[in-house]
């Protein structure tokens, strides 16, 4: 499995830094965001090191699976029954500040703010 020493999601991986982790498995870890946005706010990442959505390729086509089925039951489990959001940000554009690919899960029990606002024409 590929880490980048300088990554503080593969710190978090490897123990290094702690995290309230909820969900691993041998590809995939999930814990909770240290800032929530939402009363249900979990991080989906894989344990191999791909710096964003941008950089996978064919091979992670698994990873990024599992990422998806295990984003939904991770979900329920932490209370979000009716719906959640995710969202994965990438590069300067897409505001991402930690380059390891990692999915945010947002939910909990009352609906969610839209994510961009809209305009009143739309």
């Amino acid at each position: 499995m590929s880490t980048d020493p300088h990554c503080i999601f593969c710190k978090i991986i490897e123990n290094v830094i702690p995290s309230s982790r909820v969900y691993e498995d041998d590809e995939v870890l999930v814990f909770k965001d240290i800032h929530p946005s939402a009363p249900v706010h979990l991080l989906v990442i894989p344990k191999r090191h791909i710096t964003g959505l941008s950089a996978v390729q064919a091979a992670d086509q698994q990873v990024l699976g599992k990422m998806m089925l295990v984003a939904s039951q991770v979900a329920k489990d932490a209370g979000s029954t009716d719906g959640f959001r995710t969202i994965i940000n990438d590069g300067r554009v897409g505001r991402q500040d930690v380059f390891h690919l990692h999915m945010h899960v947002l939910g909990g029990p009352t609906p969610l703010g839209r994510m961009i606002a809209m305009d009143d024409k739309t």
